[in-house]
C-alpha cells in the first residue's frame, strides 16, 4: 500500500486488468455504441492496446461487435458483476431480522448462503454457541455444497443435469463419517428434500451438529439462497431436533423469499468454476 493515499503501490498492480477495466467504463448510458478511436481514447489507450483489450472483453461476452457496424457496446454480462454485489447487499439485510428470531433455546446459530460453483457460501450468520463443538462459521466461510444441509436445500430445487454438474465438479471427500458423497445416494437424498420442503442434516458437517434447512426461492421458485438453523446434536433427538426446527424454519424461508421478491432483489445465479 502506499502510505499517502492508501492505494496498492504500482507494483502489486496488474496494469493489463486496470486498463480492461478503463475500457468497459468508457462506455455510458449516453454513449452506450463506441468506434475503437472513441474507445482509446476514453480509456487513455492508444488504438493498438484498445483494440486487444476489446477483442478480449468480447471473447469474455462482456462487450459485443455491432453487427455490419465499427461499434461496440456492452453486454447484459456486465449487469451481472453488480446485481450479484446489490444481491448479497439486498438479501443480507432482509435476513438479519429473520436469522435473529430463530435463535434462542432450540437453536443456537441461523444462516443464510448462497450457492457458488460447487460451495456454499454463508452470507449472514447469527451464532449465540456452538463454540463448544468447535464450529468456525463466519460471513464469507465456504463448505462443500453436498456436504451442507444449506447446500442440499438449494440443489434441490435445480434441474438434475444441473445438480449433478455441479456435484461431480469437484471431489466429494467427505467431512465427517456421517457424510453422503455417492451421486446416487445424494441424488436421492434432494428428491426427498424437494418432496418435502427441507434438508436435514445429522452430523455430516460437523460432528455433533445437527442442521435443518430450507430454501429461499425466487418468483418462479428457483432456489436463490438457503436458510438454516443449527443446535448441537446433545440436546436431544434427531426427530425432536426436526419438529422443533421445522416449521420456524419453512415460514422464516417463506418470509424471507416474499420480502427479497417483493424488494426486486435477487441473489447471485448458480456458477461453476
Amino acid at each position: 500500500m502506499n502510505p499517502s493515499d492508501g492505494k496498492p503501490a504500482d507494483k502489486n498492480v496488474v496494469q493489463s486488468l486496470a486498463k480492461g477495466f478503463r475500457v468497459l467504463e468508457a462506455f455510458t448510458s449516453e454513449q452506450p455504441e463506441l468506434t475503437l478511436a472513441e474507445v482509446a481514447r476514453r480509456s487513455g489507450s492508444d488504438n493498438a492496446t484498445a483494440f486487444r483489450l476489446l477483442n478480449t472483453l468480447v471473447m469474455l461476452g462482456y462487450v459485443e461487435k455491432i453487427a455490419d457496424s465499427r461499434r461496440f457496446r456492452l453486454t447484459l454480462k456486465c449487469l451481472g458483476l453488480g446485481f450479484n454485489a446489490i444481491a448479497r447487499s439486498d438479501l443480507r439485510a432482509l435476513a438479519r431480522p429473520v436469522l435473529r428470531a430463530l435463535v434462542g433455546e432450540v437453536n443456537e446459530a441461523a444462516s443464510v448462503g448462497v450457492l457458488d460453483g460447487a460451495d456454499v457460501v454463508y452470507i449472514e450468520r447469527i451464532q449465540a454457541g456452538l463454540t463448544r463443538l468447535g464450529v468456525d462459521v463466519r460471513i464469507g466461510s465456504r463448505v462443500p455444497a453436498y456436504a451442507t444441509a444449506i447446500g442440499q436445500a438449494i440443489l434441490s430445487g435445480l434441474a438434475r443435469a444441473t445438480q449433478i454438474e455441479i456435484l461431480e465438479s469437484r471431489p466429494r471427500e467427505p467431512l465427517t463419517q456421517h457424510t453422503l458423497t455417492g451421486l446416487d445416494t445424494l441424488l436421492n437424498r434432494l428428491d426427498q428434500v424437494r418432496a418435502r420442503g427441507y434438508a436435514l442434516s445429522d452430523q455430516e458437517t460437523v460432528v455433533g451438529l445437527r442442521v435443518l434447512s430450507a430454501p429461499v426461492v425466487d418468483l418462479d421458485g428457483v432456489p436463490i439462497a438457503g436458510l438454516s438453523v443449527a443446535a448441537p446434536g446433545s440436546r436431544m433427538t434427531i426427530a425432536a431436533f426436526e419438529a422443533a426446527a421445522r416449521q420456524p424454519v419453512l415460514t422464516a424461508a417463506a418470509a424471507l423469499s416474499r420480502a427479497l421478491q417483493a424488494s426486486g432483489g435477487f441473489a447471485p445465479q448458480t456458477a461453476l468454476g
